[in-house]
């Protein structure tokens, strides 16, 4: 995370020549001056994405009457992402009111030379870019700078207090625990394992190796290997599934089914069921105890919600449904030890 200041009047926003619109119509900046403009560059299946919205939604409330405007540039991260309707879908399920372009060229990505999702671009009143803040975190540094253009833009009178963070490893200065990384698993940018290792765009056969490394994902079954995913093979009949060890609070994955309808996907952290305590939003708890997991739609799905930080190995069996894993990714928390009393 970072929070970048720019030169005041070097560089002049470019207009924003997307693919669609979602929420309005297209939005030319250079009708905008005298405003002040927020770009957000999202995935609607980014973790790190999903967690600035409740920041962007709060000061498009806040300040929207004082002449902020927010723009959402969708880049998606995998093919499915390019799909206008699956991303109206994921801002009205977030509840999101702002202009929204699809830039599945990524061409405004890289006008703006963006090199990592989410990344913030304040515009001020001028057309000029004002500054970025790179990845998630700087939320209270954001909004000040946002009220500072304000001031620039001729807004008089008292602003509102930088607002409080969502969640404790947004609050300046917190130490957090470093969670696992990301875990991709197509063979572009894939992290198995297994010793079989990949064959692109092949079917393989993987065993449980029964020791796990953190950093990697296992899995078990058949397998077809591709560039972005992984897939359980059904033509053997059999089902298959995907372990990972990793240390985190929270645990969510890009998923999706095959196509011939909703996989069931059974999940178990430490050997056991996932309970009311740990089950993430997505995951339902089912007559016989069981924590299931019901993929339809290709997109972010929250597994497990740990109340501490700390270390699991977690196990997701598919039976002979369709399952495509395209990530797993695990959420920070506050060191308690390091919290600060001031």
């Amino acid at each position: 995370m970072a929070f970048r200041a720019l030169v005041p009047h070097s560089e002049r926003a470019r207009e924003l020549y997307g693919d669609d619109w979602l929420n309005s119509g297209p939005v030319l900046l250079s009708a905008l001056r005298g405003q002040v403009i927020l770009l957000e560059f999202w995935d609607y299946c980014s973790a790190e994405c999903l967690r600035t919205m409740p920041y962007l939604k709060e000061w498009q409330r806040r300040y929207e009457s004082l002449g902020l405007v927010i723009v959402g540039v969708h880049t998606p991260r995998f093919p499915f992402g390019k799909d206008p309707a699956a991303v109206k879908d994921a801002i009205d399920r977030l509840g999101l009111t702002f202009p929204v372009v699809l830039d599945n060229q990524e061409l405004i990505l890289q006008h703006y030379e963006c090199r990592s999702l989410p990344e913030m671009i304040a515009i001020d009143r001028d057309g000029f870019l004002r500054f970025r803040n790179i990845g998630e975190g700087s939320y209270g540094a954001v909004e000040q700078a946002l009220q500072a253009m304000f001031y620039d833009a001729g807004i008089s009178g008292d602003l509102p207090l930088v607002m409080d963070p969502v969640r404790e490893s947004d609050r300046a200065g917190a130490v957090c625990y470093r969670p696992t990384a990301e875990l991709f698993a197509g063979y572009l940018r894939g992290s198995i394992g297994n010793v079989e290792g990949y064959a692109p765009e092949s079917v393989i056969r993987y065993a449980d190796p029964g020791l796990y490394l953190d950093g990697r994902f296992y899995a078990e079954g058949d397998w077809m290997i591709g560039r972005d995913f992984v897939r359980l093979d059904r033509s053997m009949g059999t089902g298959g599934q995907v372990i990972v060890h990793y240390h985190g609070l929270e645990t969510e994955g890009v998923l999706a089914g095959d196509g011939s309808g909703r996989a069931e996907i059974t999940v178990r952290q430490d050997e056991a069921f996932l309970v009311e305590e740990n089950r993430g939003r997505d995951v339902r708890i089912d007559r016989q105890g069981r924590s299931c997991l019901l993929v339809d739609k290709p997109r972010l799905y929250q597994i497990v919600r740990n109340p501490e930080y700390g270390e699991h190995v977690l196990r997701l069996s598919a039976g002979e449904g369709g399952l495509l894993l395209y990530t797993l990714s695990f959420s920070t928390a506050v060191i308690p030890e390091l919290v600060s009393d001031n």
